[in-house]
């Protein structure tokens, strides 16, 4: 939908991940609480676009074919993006290529980080620190300065995700005994619990409850040796890697007794649900800014003292030391009791 009107126009740009998509919506209930009349557009790239679907304050969502057609999509955006004419573009990104599109976008006021290599080209630069305390919602907030809001920014407003009816309806067929939430694989190796010690945490959670698996399709098979290897009644453990949509997923992770996730997409998902989390913290920390924002949530992580750990922001392919003693050394048993 293209929205005609003397309102202020937005457009916040986050061309990353599913999860940095997910906690970026809470600039939109941000923008929206201190300024109800703009109009929020986001741009995003292809595949994330499905996370806001039904999003009652999103006006447009745009879309990079990132892995497409790249360069050719990305000159139909910039000239979308010009003829939007927009009042501010937020680029929450720190890479050159949304850069670019923020720099010649046009707009009256352009914010973005000093780390992307195009800021010089900004209105405004915001610095994104790293620092103990400082979720990356927070930092994501600071680029709402510049916009001289008329009412205060909440810094911490939780992300929020909107399912409609039909996800809801899509997952009941799931809810009809308490159940667990797993979502045991990761794109990194080093963000991801070992599947021996999910097999045991699956083998020890109470037999009453119904354990679901969730994650994409090329999970799938992953999720389906663990059921195997748990060796637990047929109906105890169900896969659903791979059928589920993200908000159908966020869902039924709402109404769970309690969701296990690694440090990964599926944790920003039960923080935009305020879903129960149990956030599983192996190569890297909480202290990045990217822990669980759900009422009900905590952090595991071993306890015990590591030079190596963390041994970089986002995660490793193999552990660079080999032990990977950040993942073994947390505890199965206080994974499990969370009651």
């Amino acid at each position: 939908m293209i929205t005609v009107t003397n309102s202020p126009r937005f457009l916040i740009s986050q061309t990353a991940f599913i999860g940095d998509v997910i906690l970026a919506t809470a600039l939109l209930e941000q923008l929206h609480q201190a300024q109800p009349d703009a109009v929020l557009d986001v741009l995003v790239r292809k595949g994330n676009e499905s996370l806001l679907a039904n999003h009652p304050f999103v006006n447009e969502v745009l879309i990079w074919d990132k892995k497409g057609a790249k360069y050719r999509s990305l000159w139909t955006l910039l000239q979308t993006i010009r003829s939007r004419k927009y009042d501010a573009v937020l680029n929450l990104q720190r890479f050159g290529t949304t850069g670019l599109l923020t720099a010649f976008s046009g707009a009256k006021t352009t914010v973005g980080f000093t780390k992307n290599p195009f800021s010089r080209f900004f209105t405004h630069r915001i610095e994104h620190r790293i620092e103990p305390g400082i979720h990356e919602i927070q930092r994501n907030a600071e680029l709402l300065k510049p916009l001289n809001l008329a009412s205060p920014i909440v810094r911490l407003t939780r992300p929020k995700l909107y399912p409609s009816v039909a996800d809801y309806n899509a997952v009941r067929i799931y809810q009809n005994k308490p159940y667990i939430c797993i979502a045991p694989t990761s794109v990194w190796f080093t963000k991801q619990y070992p599947s021996e010690r999910w097999i045991e945490l699956i083998q020890k959670l109470p037999g009453s409850t119904v354990i679901y698996l969730l994650g994409a399709p090329a999970d799938a098979q992953a999720c389906n040796a663990m059921i195997a290897r748990a060796g637990l009644a047929p109906g105890s453990v169900i896969n659903l890697a791979g059928r589920l949509s993200l908000l159908q997923s966020a869902a039924l992770q709402a109404g769970a007794a309690m969701n296990y996730v690694n440090d990964s997409a599926p944790l920003h998902l039960c923080s935009a649900m305020n879903a129960p989390t149990t956030a599983v913290f192996c190569s890297t920390v909480p202290e990045f800014g990217f822990g669980p924002l759900a009422d009900q949530s905590r952090v595991v992580q071993t306890t015990e003292e590591l030079d190596c750990k963390p041994c970089n922001l986002h995660g490793k392919s193999a552990c660079p030391l080999g032990h990977f003693r950040c993942a073994w050394g947390i505890s199965v048993d206080e994974m499990a009791h969370f009651q």
